[in-house]
């Protein structure tokens, strides 16, 4: 089975605290992966390297088969925990913004983000800020 995201030897330090410490892992395509450990085992940090919100202070990521790059960006879906999102934002706005990070334009986010609210007729949602959803 071919590998889609390969973590060879990833470091991350935070001051004296090391986060990930020669962290290597493979993942198959097609399959779904999962990271457990206690807090403080460095999931989060994996994460955000292969994301590019961080940089890893050594070893490198490989996804499908090119060393990670900004191209990847649009490849790799996220959704961050709750704690990730702007409870006082509203929905509509909040959207825009992650498509943004993405690289959508924000015209073509707003069309197609107008659809796929139509669709799941959540038209209503767009002006609720995240913090009076359940």
């Amino acid at each position: 089975m071919n590998t889609i995201l390969e973590v060879k030897n990833v470091v991350k330090q935070y001051g004296d605290y090391t986060a990930l410490n020669s962290v290597s892992l493979s993942v198959p395509e097609g399959s779904i992966y999962g990271l457990l450990g206690p807090n403080g085992a460095g999931k989060t940090s994996l994460i955000r390297i292969i994301n590019q919100i961080t940089l890893p202070d050594a070893g490198e990521i490989i996804l499908n088969g090119e060393k990670l790059n900004p191209n990847h960006i649009s490849m790799i879906g996220y959704m961050p925990e709750e704690r990730g999102l702007y409870k006082s934002m509203k929905v509509g706005e909040q959207c825009l913004y992650l498509a943004q990070l993405k690289g959508m334009s924000k015209q073509e986010a707003k069309k197609q983000l107008k659809y796929w609210f139509e669709k799941f007729e959540i038209e209503t949602w767009w002006d609720k800020k995240l913090q009076e959803l359940s």
